[in-house]
């Protein structure tokens, strides 16, 4: 199975521990996600994130409904956690969340590696520009949530 990766990484003019509880509050995610994918969370709250939590969510991808569950495999407040896919659109989602103090504020990062149905061609011709669009709104509504004036941006599709 051919893997593809993303990458991200925000500076946000906030401290660690004002910004991972954002991160860590499950209900979050749908702020973070454009209104064009018509996201929501289905599992009922409050969700205590931890290893072995469970998620279940819906959206819609090119007017497609998708069922969407994700685990939380690693949970290591406040400097990483990591969701994988159990069900899902992907064959293979393993997204890690990492965050460092940095130059008075924290830096925040992503890593998904991934892989579709279809393989490299589906990747390049649909998945990997949908997710660079996903990432580039996640990265401005951060900014506007936590006030960034500036922005250091790393953006890398392989």
């Amino acid at each position: 199975m051919k893997t593809c990766s993303i990458e991200t990484e925000v500076w946000l003019p906030k401290p660690l521990d004002a910004v991972f509880p954002f991160f860590a509050d499950a209900r979050n995610l749908a702020t973070l996600t454009p209104p064009w994918l018509k996201f929501s969370v289905l599992t009922p709250g409050p969700i205590q994130l931890k290893t072995g939590a469970l998620i279940d969510y819906r959206l819609r991808l090119h007017g497609i409904p998708i069922r969407w569950q994700s685990e939380i495999s690693a949970w290591d407040p406040p400097h990483r956690f990591v969701d994988e896919q159990r069900r899902g659109p992907y064959r293979c989602w393993i997204h890690e969340h990492t965050f460092v103090e940095h130059n008075g504020g924290t830096l925040a990062r992503d890593r998904v590696q991934y892989a579709v149905l279809g393989g490299s061609l589906v990747n390049h011709l649909f998945v990997a520009r949908d997710l660079k669009r996903v990432f580039a709104f996640r990265e401005e509504t951060l900014l506007q949530i936590f006030g960034a004036a500036s922005r250091e941006r790393d953006v890398a599709t392989r």
